[in-house]
């Protein structure tokens, strides 16, 4: 194949923002260490852009889900330094984990049963407090299953850390009777929102993800939080359009006067979702370019009224402000981001 063209979508990383979230968390973090979501490719922006600008930051600590995420990472950072939180489902999975030395999150005694059956050394275990999805129920934590496992980490993980709940209370509660019980030399319990619930909440070691990437899911973050993604999406066609001309699939869109538009090579297979139709704007030399009618899979379509210098090959752009975006849609901030394609250059 010869070398792929320029593409027409781009999703431009700021580092600098990045590892200004990442030391921002820390210090709020106080003595605790300050670890990194990296799972999902990053929260989609790409781990081997998020990776290694966290690790020169100073990050220590990086959880994946997937044993499919772990090589990506391990590029970059030390196999000890990596947990997989889905933990060893299979005996292949065990020999996965021996040969990279990647850190498997035990969830249940089966698991641990399957980890020392198979010899593994170092691991994570996660109790669960409260959430109910993964992790042993705190009265499992005595069970002789464990005996013998180099538990290094004993995590849990917070429900409600975006609203005051009682919840939190209850959890921390239970987080502390368990982490005592089990004597590991590190304990974790908060993600991005629970490291702004103070320091009960945030023991040895703290866990954001969503917040590292621009994700704002409590108001004491807000002015700690800097964007870290944007879009840039190229102009494919510019077109003239007349009064009473619709725009999109099922026509929801009909102009009340003659039009400029522009067709953008960017859609919902991209991760810019439907949820924007009619809603979603772009900028071009500072002006909004309001999205017309239904998102379509590979493109959109634009008002260019505004922008008569906008040609065929231009590119237009989208700052990821994930507080706003999830306020305009009613998407998530976690959607917003993890949805992106593989379509972008990163």
């Amino acid at each position: 194949m010869p070398p792929e063209p320029p593409r027409s979508l781009s999703l431009q990383v700021d580092a600098e923002a990045l590892t200004g979230n990442w030391r921002a968390l820390d210090r709020m973090a106080g003595a605790a260490r300050t670890g990194a979501a990296v799972k999902a490719d990053a929260y989609g922006l790409g781990v081997d852009i998020a990776v290694p600008a966290l690790r020169d930051a100073g990050c220590r600590d990086f959880l994946v889900a997937h044993w499919s995420e772990v090589a990506r990472v391990i590029a970059h950072v030390p196999a000890e330094q990596v947990a997989v939180l889905h933990g060893p489902l299979t005996d292949a999975d065990v020999g996965f984990a021996i040969r990279t030395g990647v850190r498997p999150v035990i969830n249940s005694l089966e698991q641990a049963r399957r980890w020392k059956a198979g010899g593994g050394g170092a691991c994570h275990v996660m109790i669960d407090t409260g959430i109910n999805r993964l992790g042993l129920p705190p009265e499992a934590v005595g069970d002789e299953a464990l005996n013998g496992l180099a538990i290094e980490a004993a995590l849990s993980h917070l429900a409600c850390a975006d609203e005051d709940s009682p919840m939190n209370a209850r959890q921390l509660a239970r987080a502390r009777e368990a982490f005592a019980a089990i004597g590991a030399p590190v304990a974790s319990l908060a993600n991005s929102a629970g490291v702004a619930l103070g320091p009960d909440y945030h023991f040895d070691l703290v866990r954001p993800g969503l917040s590292l990437y621009g994700g704002v899911p409590r108001p004491e973050l807000a002015l700690a939080i800097r964007s870290v993604a944007s879009i840039e999406a190229a102009i494919m066609q510019v077109r003239e359009i007349g009064a009473g001309e619709s725009v999109g699939y099922n026509a929801t869109f009909t102009a009340t006067q003659a039009m400029r538009v522009g067709v953008v090579s960017l859609g919902y297979a991209d991760g810019y979702l439907r949820a924007w139709s009619g809603l979603g704007a772009f900028r071009f030399a500072d002006v909004d370019l309001p999205v017309l009618g239904r998102v379509s899979m590979d493109m959109i379509v634009l008002d260019l009224s505004q922008v008569p210098d906008a040609r065929e090959g231009d590119t237009v752009g989208l700052t990821l402000d994930l507080p706003r975006a999830s306020a305009i849609t009613g998407l998530s901030q976690y959607e917003l981001l993890t949805v992106l394609g593989d379509r972008f250059a990163r």
